[in-house]
């Protein structure tokens, strides 16, 4: 369960590093930059706790997939960016694939 736990504030260190990133205007801007930087460094580690007892693989799909969810998200509510109906079914499914993964896999550490 710890992993799942470790796997939460990987993606969510990484979508605040990744909306940061814009924000930090190609670096030009200390603490948006800073928050780049300590977001993919906690991300980063975080995932190595996760893979002592989630396969890789699957830790990637949940990491990239939600990941790609939150960050969207993020640039609908805080950057004005617009979705198109195509994007909404591709996140849709994302979202999908993600619950296959997890709720039909052996694979997966339930």
């Amino acid at each position: 369960m710890m992993a799942y736990v470790y796997l939460f504030v990987a993606i969510v260190a990484e979508v605040l590093g990744t909306s940061a990133l814009k924000a930090s205007q190609e670096f030009t801007r200390f603490w948006p930059s800073v928050v780049v930087v300590v977001g993919y460094a906690v991300a980063f580690y975080m995932l190595t706790l996760v893979l002592r007892t989630i396969p890789v693989g699957i830790a990637y799909a949940f990491w990239a997939g939600l990941g790609i969810v939150l960050v969207t998200l993020i640039g609908v509510v805080a950057f004005g960016e617009k979705l198109d109906l195509p994007a909404v079914a591709g996140l849709a499914m994302i979202i999908g694939g993600v619950v296959v993964i997890q709720v039909f896999s052996s694979v997966s550490a339930h």
